[in-house]
């Protein structure tokens, strides 16, 4: 019978699909690479979230690894090289929490333009400061979507409602333009100099440097705001800071970090940023989603060899 390790916090339903099934499955959260390198060779197929880094010495420490899942789309935690060289398959779950993802943007966006946050902790410490809160709509607005995947999709319907002007950059979006004949596809210069609102919801470069630095902002409206829900090396986080400092762009909204957990960082404490600690695919809904998704990809390839969503 194979046997699967969940070694980060999900849904139960992964380990009951798989059980259903007649896959063996243990749930193990929490633990160390030391930990996880003397007992993953017991296993024939690994599941996680983000939380478990999968590092060459895990991988290589599992002898009977054939298969390692990722419950969400973010491979970023996972060493593909090492699992290539080992002939172990890596899947993700592309989709499954992209609408969760791109409700959580716009909620990052409305919070960010209307200054909710602070507007927030003001009103709970008995101050009624209305005239230091003025806000701006979204309606006639130009947002610029950098990457153009099934976030950017449920993305773009949430914002139809709002009357703004949409633009990507992505190379996919050129291949699907009769798709979405109401977004115009621009560079990426183009785009960091005409929009309103910059969103992340793209892949890491491959050299692992940011797609966005000082550089750029220096090329942004100074009105502008940026948000990244995406991956937490995409934009640089000291150059955002300094951006934000000397009046380059209006603000910032931060679900992901360049080192997780964020448990300090550059960002912190300044007025001009809202955070939150990578929860935009965080729903009840989402997780249930992922969780499914990832446990009847990995039951169907151990018993019946079927590759679905394998990162390549």
């Amino acid at each position: 019978m194979p046997k699967v390790l969940i070694s980060d916090s999900m849904s139960d339903l992964a380990k009951k699909t798989l059980e259903n099934i007649n896959i063996d499955v243990d749930v193990k959260t929490d633990l160390s690479e030391e930990e996880l390198i003397k007992i993953i060779n017991d296993y024939d197929a690994l599941i996680v979230r983000s939380a478990t880094k999968v590092t060459k010495k895990i991988i290589n420490s599992g002898k009977n690894l054939k298969v390692i899942g990722r419950a969400g789309a973010g491979v970023d935690n996972i060493d593909l090289i090492s699992a290539k060289e080992n002939n172990v398959l890596v899947m993700n779950t592309p989709g499954a929490n992209a609408n969760a993802t791109a409700e959580h943007t716009l909620a990052l966006i409305l919070s960010l333009i209307r200054n909710i946050p602070i507007a927030n902790t003001s009103t709970h410490n008995g101050k009624w400061e209305k005239k230091n809160f003025k806000g701006i709509e979204l309606s006639k607005k130009t947002i610029g979507i950098i990457g153009f995947g099934n976030v950017s999709i449920n993305l773009c319907k949430l914002l139809n409602g709002f009357d703004m002007n949409i633009i990507a950059f992505s190379n996919s979006l050129n291949n699907r333009k009769k798709e979405f004949p109401n977004i115009k596809s621009v560079s990426l210069e183009e785009l960091i100099s005409n929009s309103d609102i910059i969103t992340m919801h793209c892949k890491a470069t491959k050299d692992g440097k940011p797609l966005i630095n000082i550089d750029h902002f220096r090329k942004m409206k100074k009105t502008a705001y940026i948000i990244n829900a995406a991956r937490g090396n995409i934009i640089n986080e000291n150059d955002l800071n300094t951006a934000l400092n000397e009046n380059l762009i209006t603000g910032a909204a931060i679900d992901v970090f360049s080192k997780e957990p964020a448990e300090s960082n550059v960002l912190f404490n300044n007025p001009k940023v809202v955070l939150t600690p990578h929860i935009a695919a965080s729903t009840k809904e989402a997780q249930v989603n992922v969780a499914t998704m990832i446990s009847e990809q990995i039951g169907n390839y151990l018993l019946n060899k079927q590759q679905v969503n394998i990162v390549k």
